[in-house]
């Protein structure tokens, strides 16, 4: 009978302990998805750096961007130039605009990648609106800028040696914003529309 009641409470104790284990893996699984994503370029994640190495070479490239917002996004949201060209190596800077087009403050957090998705350990951000949350009032419209270069490692893949074409892909998506957050005063809402009804006339 002792026996018995040891096994069950052994049972019971490997039991407990996997799922604290599942548990804990549920928790890590996406950041532990990211940063493999963020160190091997897989599906189109591309990398980040802190300065670029220079232009390296003749070789150039189009860079061309894409915008789109996830269903219930109320933003209006574009590349403000369709395309690039990018010589190896060289920083590039390329904007996107943003509009609020409701009567409340909304914010908005985006994901990326780059296609082909081979393509993406090789394309690098300086800096970039993704790498926070955005805030727009009412009627607020913002420049959104992103600085990048090619790495002129992709020069020595020879499976990106026909790739001259890289698309830029972002995707905002609605992020929660607490009540305090979410009250914008009255005086600060008419003028941010009056400006963008100015802007437009």
């Amino acid at each position: 009978m002792n026996g018995l009641k040891r096994r069950n409470t052994g049972t019971a104790v490997v039991l407990g302990g996997l799922v604290a284990g599942m548990v804990g893996l549920a928790y890590a699984a996406v950041p532990l998805y990211q940063l493999f994503c963020q160190v091997t370029g897989y599906g189109g994640t591309t990398q980040t750096s802190a300065a670029a190495p220079g232009p390296a070479g003749d070789r150039v490239m189009t860079v061309r961007f894409n915008a789109d917002t996830a269903g219930g996004m109320e933003w209006s949201f574009r590349p403000m130039q369709r395309a690039v060209e990018v010589r190896i190596g060289e920083e590039t800077l390329a904007f996107y605009e943003a509009s609020n087009t409701t009567a409340r403050r909304l914010a908005g957090t985006a994901t990326f990648n780059v296609t082909p998705h081979k393509a993406g350990p090789y394309f690098d951000k300086i800096d970039c609106f993704c790498f926070q949350e955005q805030l727009l009032a009412p009627g607020e419209r913002a420049e959104m800028p992103v600085s990048f270069f090619i790495d002129p490692a992709i020069l020595d893949d020879p499976n990106l040696a026909g790739v001259n074409t890289i698309t830029l892909s972002y995707t905002f998506f609605e992020a929660d914003l607490d009540e305090e957050e979410d009250a914008v005063p009255a005086d600060r809402q008419t003028s941010l529309l009056t400006d963008r009804s100015e802007a437009v006339n």
